[in-house]
């Protein structure tokens, strides 16, 4: 989801306009002072794109994302991988920008797209591409793109590779990934006779638990759920993956939510709220509301991606033991989503290179660059969260070793998330339109008991048909 997964990204590491006595002081790390994403390559580049960059091949290419100064410890590993790389590369400039145009906000985003003004390597969310290839904005990497230039590609997830392709043509590679699952407060869960080590794995499961939880009394709600912001569709449709079902059908033309499975959803959260009473009486609550809640004890579980339980340690004060995770309730599928880069459309080939080797160093290797995890531990940085999750076979054995070798947090908590991994699924088209017009009808059940869902769900799907037939 565009709102969520911004806000997610701004928690992780706000990006601020760098001063240019900061720009100063990054030069020694290799930027230029170029605005044009600097030379176009010379030297002894080949001309098949299939042939990794040449070492003796000089470019300067432009990233988009580098820390703030403000993130001391991520600024000091940028500047070391930038160090690193250039031992392989001696003669690539990598130029970073660290500018809240496209790491952040999203209208300057699309205003940067339309302007042609992104990076060289530019940071997207996953659910970008169409908007990006609306405006012509990306180059189609798919040559570039092997197991010479990114030796570990077999073990990408190919349903996360997937995300960033159209047409079977590559427009990116990621950098992060997640998966949605049942976050809990384990404190609270055992002060209602529950096992923190074995979260609620079906909706009836979280309905009885939420109400052993909400027994606890002090204003303690058992289960939480967003419905304003689009947050509230967001989550909706996420429920609806959770048990099989879809929002848009295959075509991508019609809704497909006005049946069983979404009355199941609704009614489900309407019980919930008011016959069970396990779900607090504030309604209307949107991003950061439940992580506040389940941060000061107040609230038992509610579906969120794994680095939430980061965003409540380093920004709400809370400890990562109290937090645990399981998969989402029904398993059929979980919403998915997640970050990468994309190159820029029309730069020259050994610019192209130079992109694919840095995305490769800095994202795509076990061990380097952001899956360090003993340089983080020693940099205090956060270690075990399960995200990004997208590899698979040896470099995923090999990942999950070293994530659990330098843990700064308890991964046991996260088992049965881990153990029990649920089919990512995308959102669905013209996400953030759709999810607002779902709004209605979460935030609908949760504040109005004598809520006609049959009716609700009608009026919804005409809506969304509408928003369909305008793509």
């Amino acid at each position: 989801m565009r709102s969520a997964r911004f806000r997610r990204t701004r928690r992780a590491g706000v990006i601020t306009l760098v001063s240019a006595l900061t720009l100063t002081a990054l030069a020694a790390c290799g930027t230029s002072s170029s605005d044009d994403g600097g030379s176009e390559g010379s030297g002894s580049g080949s001309s098949d794109p299939a042939a990794p960059l040449d070492p003796k091949t000089k470019v300067t290419i432009t990233i988009d994302c580098m820390p703030p100064a403000a993130k001391a410890a991520e600024l000091k590993e940028w500047k070391e991988d930038v160090e690193e790389f250039n031992k392989i590369y001696p003669n690539v400039t990598v130029e970073g920008r660290s500018t809240p145009g496209q790491c952040l906000e999203p209208p300057r985003f699309t205003a940067m797209l339309k302007a042609k003004s992104q990076p060289d390597v530019f940071y997207t969310y996953f659910t970008d591409l169409p908007q990006v290839l609306d405006n012509d904005g990306a180059e189609d990497i798919t040559a570039y793109v092997n197991d010479k230039s990114v030796p570990a590609l077999k073990d990408i997830d190919p349903n996360v590779l997937g995300s960033l392709k159209h047409e079977n043509k590559l427009y990116g590679l990621p950098t992060s990934n997640y998966t949605m699952g049942l976050l809990i407060n384990r404190k609270l869960f055992q002060q209602a006779g529950l096992d923190p080590d074995a979260p609620p794995r079906t909706w009836d499961e979280v309905r009885a638990a939420a109400k052993k939880i909400a027994g606890l009394g002090d204003g303690i709600a058992g289960f939480g759920e967003y419905s304003a912001g689009n947050t509230g569709g967001w989550h909706f449709t996420a429920q609806m993956y959770s048990l099989g079902g879809d929002i848009v059908d295959a075509s991508g033309k019609k809704a497909a939510f006005n049946n069983e499975l979404g009355k199941q959803v609704a009614e489900n959260l309407h019980a919930m709220r008011w016959e069970d009473d396990s779900m607090g009486k504030t309604q209307l609550l949107q991003w950061g509301d439940l992580q506040k809640q389940i941060a000061t004890d107040k609230l038992g579980m509610f579906l969120a991606a794994p680095d939430d339980i980061t965003y409540m340690v380093q920004q709400l004060g809370a400890d990562y033991e109290n937090f645990g995770m399981g998969p989402i309730p029904g398993e059929k599928n979980t919403l998915a989503g997640g970050n990468n880069y994309m190159v820029k459309k029309g730069i020259s080939a050994d610019k192209v290179k130079a992109a694919v080797a840095w995305l490769n160093f800095e994202n795509l290797t076990v061990g380097k660059g952001q899956f360090d995890w003993a340089r983080k531990k020693t940099d205090k940085l956060p270690v075990g969260l399960p995200q990004p999750n997208f590899w698979l076979n040896e470099s995923k054995t090999k990942d999950d070793a070293a994530r659990v070798e330098h843990a700064t947090m308890p991964v046991a908590n996260f088992k049965t998330f881990m153990d029990n991994p649920v089919q990512g699924k995308a959102e669905p088209p013209k996400a953030q339109e759709i999810y607002k017009v779902l709004d209605n009808v979460m935030s609908a059940v949760l504040t109005n008991e004598d809520a006609d869902v049959a009716k609700l769900l009608d009026t919804a799907e005409s809506q969304v048909n509408q928003v369909l037939a305008h793509q």
